[in-house]
């Protein structure tokens, strides 16, 4: 809600307001917000509501829709019953955030599976590091420096450059949630190549997006859409036209391209989002399955 909230009413002021304003008010939104999620948490540990694989309120801002717990639990129903994700498999969680998927898989992964994760997030892969692997020790986390205008712009490493830190043929199983959603083109061709080149052969890969088809096209343009992809740079549409990253939709047969490019079977049909206002929806993003061949 806060994600939709924050795109909307910063697409809003980008047509009134003069750059420096726009910036000065964009910084105080994020300053009442963080305010507002560091009382919570006081008020939360005074009176023991704490549960201690809960992240912190201030840890939460930003990394989507619904609820944290809900939306963890349900992805995990999804890694088991449309990937036939097993007990004692190797996961990999890239764009990991505070450990939205990685807590309810604690509860599935066995002792002979595995997981890991990486972020671009320091303070959220201390938090994982710090609550969920001393409990857990086949579940590691690390830091991936790497550039984003949006969520890390001082960040020393290309995402079109970037190698992930794990062998080849390591995981049975990798997914990607809202990482694509916000990753350049460049950008995203290295990490098709990277989950290819770490995934097992006849492993799985579970990917959210935002797809440009006829149906979503023709919602965002008659201002149906959640999301106001308005700014249309030719391969992929954006809601803000200073910092794409924000929010990034790809047409839907150059996607599928790109897992052909790379080696991977998609599996029909696509689960598609409410994102963009259809009335008929799997979940809030479109969800892509595919099997390395």
């Amino acid at each position: 809600m806060f994600n939709r909230l924050y795109i909307a009413t910063q697409n809003v002021m980008i047509g009134h307001l003069p750059k420096p304003i726009l910036q000065i008010v964009i910084r105080i939104y994020h300053f009442s917000i963080t305010i507002k999620w560091l009382l919570a948490d006081m008020i939360n540990s005074l009176l023991g509501r704490r549960d201690e694989l809960m992240p912190p309120k201030r840890l939460l801002y930003g990394i989507g829709e619904g609820d944290f717990k809900h939306v963890g639990e349900s992805f995990l129903q999804y890694f088991k019953e449309l990937c036939g994700l097993r007990p004692d498999e190797k996961v990999l969680d890239v764009g990991c955030g505070v450990g939205r998927m990685a807590i309810p898989l604690t509860k599935y992964l066995d002792e002979r599976g595995g997981y890991e994760g990486f972020d671009i997030s320091g303070e959220r892969i201390k938090w994982c590091q710090k609550k969920i692997t001393p409990k857990y020790p086949n579940f590691r986390f690390q830091l991936a420096d790497i550039q984003n205008k949006a969520y890390n712009p001082k960040g020393k490493f290309s995402s079109s450059e970037y190698i992930f830190p794990y062998d080849d043929e390591s995981f049975d199983f990798v997914f990607l949630t809202s990482v694509f959603t916000h990753m350049m083109l460049q950008d995203m061709e290295n990490y098709f190549a990277q989950v290819a080149r770490v995934l097992k052969t006849g492993g799985r890969c579970l990917i959210t997006f935002f797809l440009l088809n006829a149906e979503s096209i023709e919602l965002i343009d008659a201002n149906i859409s959640h999301l106001d992809f308005r700014y249309n740079f030719g391969r992929y549409r954006s809601v803000d036209e200073v910092t794409p990253e924000s929010a990034i939709a790809y047409p839907e047969d150059f996607i599928f391209s790109l897992y052909e490019k790379h080696g991977f079977i998609v599996v029909k049909p696509i689960l598609y989002g409410s994102w963009c206002g259809r009335e008929r929806f799997f979940d809030y993003q479109d969800i892509i399955i595919g099997h390395l061949k």
